[in-house]
């Protein structure tokens, strides 16, 4: 082969090794406090939640390729993270605990595929205040001198807590803030007495006293908290001999009977050392008193009779004993002394007895009034009691045996004799009401024989009445009712008071007072409650009188009773109608009322129920039974209809109302009725009237409309006014007053010009003008009636009215009003061009408004 040949072989060679040549991916070194890298010098809370992204690997390769994070751990701890391979998110899976490890070793490896590149790091766990304070070589035991000096250190506490910094620092302090006896030292734990404190083993032998150990605080999970721990030092006191011998059971009484021999016991004194904790022995002593009749064992402390009890030249011998502490020789010796007290007594051979003034005695006799004080001594009784024995053999004691809390005896206890007294114990128990006669049995037993001999003693006390009671009625208030058509003198009610008491004192008079008791008596003995002779009793004026009864005793003792007295109502009133004769305007489609009233005071009495009477014909008109309201037959909807019914075919309807009420007996009354009926077209040709008859039930909102239009013109008018002076003022020049004189007109033209406006206002009421029409013809006929068409100068023909009929027909009512009759062939005013069923509702307004208010309000016409 050429050389060449050979040079292009091996560069070619070369090219390949080149070419397959591939560079290892590396980590990113971002520095410390970076989360993002190679994890150099990182280091997380203990506190981190479980889950949290803590840290991101980053790196490259030089050659683009993709790459893939891992994390590993050494298989003796716990993996504490996991990685996502693909984007290098480290995540905290395992719970971190600084205490347990503070260190975190891991191998965190890059990869494109073909190279691996693996790193250790260590990642430091910082801390967090989440460790609390513990004590150590718990339980607390101590056990101090009672004697020890105030202010002295008594014992340390010491508590660790294993966090670091402020979180690690402990101080320590008392639970009970007030504690008098003990104190804290905040910083060492060291427990001291109190100032001015002592210990005292004689009143309290163990103190408890609770020591809470905080920490500094610090930050956990994001928030400042604070550790505490308590626990408890058991302090138990130790005693020293600081307090004298004390005597138990004081006082000492014995007895020496008759039969009792030399050397024995008669009772035996116990002492010990005040000292409980380490207690010294103690030996007894007679000091004095004893006079060679009694001696005392030094150890035992039992006292006995030397001589013969016949032979004892007393009968009370007063000891002093003495006791002593056995002390160490260098201690000085306590001492404490106590009286004894022996009695010499012979034997139990009497029973107790009772005696009176004339010698022994079994029953007493005593008679007082009821209700005695409280504490008082029954002094009318007599009473000794007496024990021949004694000593001992004498001591008894005295109780009453019956109704128990009633008196109490005294003495209770008694040595030999004593004089007895009773005293008042309960003074509501002793009543001449409930018993007149008190019996119990006063009994004497003694106390500390085997015997136990006793007696009894019948103590009756008689009771006199005396005016202790007020008069009670049976009930606090009588309920009585009365038919308010009862005559004078009628019996209403009888009233009982009861008084206990007997005698004079027990009985009562009645009486009555108060605003309600005008028309009543009340008999003083009986209590029976009647009329007065010229009482008039009227349920519509007063139905209920209320007053008060008082029962009273001969002594003015009294109690009071409230009565209440309901008269009946009876039927006795008419319905009545407001006027016998009732003019209405009846609009088709709407009802017109009419209504009655019955001044009885209740039901039915009251209740009024209505009906027609009497109505030709018969079939136009419904009432409403309750109500009183009226309205057209559901048939008759139009005023043809209606004109078609009647051969007269008349406009005006009489009808003959009852009110009747429901009462028994019933009572009714009668009213005459004329409606006038028209329909809603022929009111609403003229805007006045159909205003007027929309606020035919509101009167106040005509009245207000009405001021309305007032106030607006007055406003207008001011307006102009300023508008004017103003521009006169501005113009600076006064304007002369100019005069329009107007050519008058002549009178014929004149009155052409009136008579052609009355007869177009007149066109929408033609329905509503009653007049005189002939017989036989209908008040409709103008409208088939031709008219002349005008030719000037002369009016137009005026509208054809209703023939009269030669009567007078009555007015037609609307609801707050009524129209007058118009005067058969009388033209109207010239002044005045209104319609008469505007006349008409103004005055029904008028009306209304002042039955609604009270007062008289004045309308003015409107034209």
């Amino acid at each position: 082969m050429r050389r060449g040949g050979w040079t292009s072989l091996v560069l070619e060679l070369l090219r390949l090794c080149l070419a397959q040549a591939n560079f290892a991916p590396h980590f990113f070194d971002n520095g410390v406090g970076s989360t993002n890298g190679n994890m150099a010098l990182f280091s997380l809370p203990e506190d981190t939640p479980v889950g949290s992204h803590v840290y991101t690997l980053n790196g490259t390769d030089p050659e683009g390729d993709p790459i893939s994070y891992h994390i590993s751990f050494d298989p003796s701890t716990r993996r504490f993270f996991s990685v996502d391979p693909n984007f290098g998110n480290i995540t905290l899976v395992e719970e971190l605990d600084r205490e347990r490890e503070d260190e975190i070793e891991a191998i965190i490896s890059i990869s494109d595929g073909l190279n691996l590149v693996a790193e250790k790091v260590v990642i430091l766990v910082t801390d967090a205040n989440d460790e609390v304070p513990r004590f150590t070589q718990e339980p607390y035991v101590i056990a101090v001198p009672e004697d020890i000096p105030a202010g002295s250190s008594i014992f340390k506490v010491h508590a660790v807590d294993r966090d670091t910094g402020s979180g690690g620092s402990v101080t320590y302090f008392l639970q009970n803030l007030h504690f008098t006896t003990f104190a804290m030292d905040r910083h060492s734990g060291v427990l001291r007495l109190q100032a001015g404190a002592t210990l005292d083993y004689e009143k309290s032998r163990t103190h408890y006293v609770t020591v809470v150990a905080k920490d500094g605080g610090g930050r956990l999970q994001g928030t400042d908290v604070m550790f505490s721990a308590t626990t408890t030092v058991t302090v138990n006191v130790e005693d020293v001999q600081d307090m004298p011998p004390v005597f138990v059971g004081t006082p000492y009484y014995g007895y020496v009977y008759e039969d009792t021999l030399p050397g024995s016991e008669v009772l035996k004194v116990v002492a010990m050392d005040g000292d409980r904790g380490k207690p010294n022995p103690v030996v007894y002593s007679l000091v004095n008193g004893s006079e060679g009749a009694f001696e005392i064992n030094e150890t035992s402390g039992i006292i006995s009779v030397t001589q013969s009890p016949a032979q004892l030249q007393r009968e009370v011998y007063e000891l002093h004993v003495q006791v002593t502490e056995v002390s160490p020789v260098e201690s000085p010796a306590a001492q404490a002394m106590v009286p004894v007290t022996i009695r010499v007594v012979d034997l139990n051979n009497h029973p107790p007895t009772f005696y009176g003034e004339s010698g022994p005695q079994n029953r007493f006799e005593l008679s007082m009034n009821e209700h005695p004080p409280q504490g008082e001594i029954l002094r009318g009784l007599k009473i000794t009691v007496n024990d021949s024995d004694q000593g001992a053999n004498a001591k008894f004691n005295l109780r009453l045996v019956g109704p128990g809390g009633i008196f109490r005896v005294v003495p209770q206890t008694v040595l030999n004799e004593a004089q007895v007294t009773i005293i008042v114990e309960n003074s509501a128990a002793i009543d001449f009401e409930k018993t007149q006669v008190l019996t119990f049995k006063l009994l004497a037993i003694e106390v500390n024989t085997p015997e136990k001999f006793s007696a009894t003693a019948d103590i009756v006390i008689q009771l006199l009445d005396t005016n202790d009671n007020a008069p009670k009625f049976t009930s606090h208030y009588y309920i009585a009712r009365i038919p308010e058509n009862a005559p004078g003198g009628s019996n209403v009610v009888a009233i009982k008071a009861v008084d206990p008491d007997t005698g004079p004192w027990g009985e009562v008079k009645y009486s009555i007072y108060g605003p309600g008791a005008d028309l009543f008596l009340i008999h003083p003995s009986t209590g029976l409650i009647y009329t007065q002779p010229w009482a008039n009793l009227d349920a519509e004026a007063t139905a209920r009188y209320n007053f008060y009864v008082k029962a009273e005793d001969m002594e003015g003792s009294y109690s009071l009773a409230e009565v209440f007295i309901t008269v009946l109502d009876i039927n006795d009133h008419y319905p009545q109608f407001g006027k016998s004769v009732q003019k209405k305007t009846m609009v088709l489609g709407t009802p017109v009322k009419i209504e009655a009233t019955d001044e009885d005071a209740e039901e039915p009495n009251n209740l009024v129920d209505y009906s027609i009477t009497h109505v030709e014909p018969a079939n136009v008109f419904d009432i409403d039974a309750h109500t009183g309201e009226i309205w057209l037959k559901n048939s008759i909807r139009s005023l043809d209809a209606l004109h078609n019914i009647t051969p007269s075919r008349d406009c005006t309807w009489s009808l003959e109302v009852q009110a009747k009420d429901r009462g028994s007996p019933s009572f009714s009354t009668t009213a005459l009725l004329k409606i006038d009926i028209t329909d809603t077209e022929t009111l609403s040709r003229s805007p006045m009237a159909a205003f007027l008859i929309q606020t035919k039930d509101n009167p106040m909102k005509a009245v207000g409309v009405l001021a309305g239009i007032m106030a607006m013109v007055v406003a207008i008018t001011v307006l102009i006014s300023t508008a004017t002076f103003w521009r006169n003022k501005k113009s600076n020049k006064v304007l002369p007053v100019k005069r329009v004189l107007r050519k008058r007109s002549s009178p014929a033209p004149r009155a052409i010009r009136i008579e052609w406006l009355k007869s177009r206002s007149t066109k929408a009421a033609t329905k509503f003008m009653l007049k005189e029409d002939p017989p036989n013809e209908n008040c409709n006929n103008n409208s088939q009636e031709s008219s002349l068409p005008p030719k000037p100068p002369a009016l137009p023909p005026p509208p054809s009215m209703s023939p009269s009929t030669g009567t007078t027909h009555w007015t037609v009512p609307t609801v707050s009003g009524s129209l007058t009759p118009q005067k058969p062939q009388t033209p109207p005013r010239p002044k005045t061009m209104e319609s008469p069923t505007q006349s008409t509702l103004v005055s029904e307004l008028k009306q209304k408004f002042e039955k609604k208010s009270g007062r008289k309000v004045y309308f003015q016409n409107v034209s």
